[in-house]
């Protein structure tokens, strides 16, 4: 049973920085695609980062968060994080981390919600000041 486990949401001002962390077990693909998506409430969800898990680990990022975010992903904890710096008010939503087979990053679908099988339970992002 694939489950994947989120951590790390929370409240900050603008301009500050959260780290999100989602623990994965139980798939069996070998290298898979893992994106963090995230919804704003009345919006759609949308993807802003996402990892294909090879020992080359290329990351792809929305326009709205290039630059800002970072993804990456520890083999030995089989863990995907994602470094929010620069936050801003717009920032705010429920963010959740996803995985799928490597295939969904291969075919340039990495950043789409539709895309992925597997779902975290989704943390709170909130950017106030």
């Amino acid at each position: 049973q694939v489950q994947l486990v989120e951590s790390g949401g929370g409240s900050v001002q603008p301009g500050g920085s959260l780290r999100l962390s989602c623990a994965a077990w139980g798939y069996t693909f070998s290298s898979p695609c893992m994106g963090w998506f995230r919804q704003a409430p009345g919006k759609e969800r949308e993807g802003v980062a996402a990892i294909y898990v090879t020992s080359a680990g290329f990351t792809y990022y929305s326009d709205s968060v290039k630059g800002r975010f970072t993804i990456s992903h520890d083999n030995a904890k089989n863990t995907v994080y994602l470094q929010m710096n620069t936050l801003k008010p717009e920032d705010t939503a429920m963010s959740y981390c996803a995985a799928n087979s490597g295939w969904t990053c291969l075919k340039g679908a990495s950043l789409q919600p539709t895309e992925y099988t597997y779902w975290g339970q989704g943390n709170q992002v909130t950017v106030s000041s």
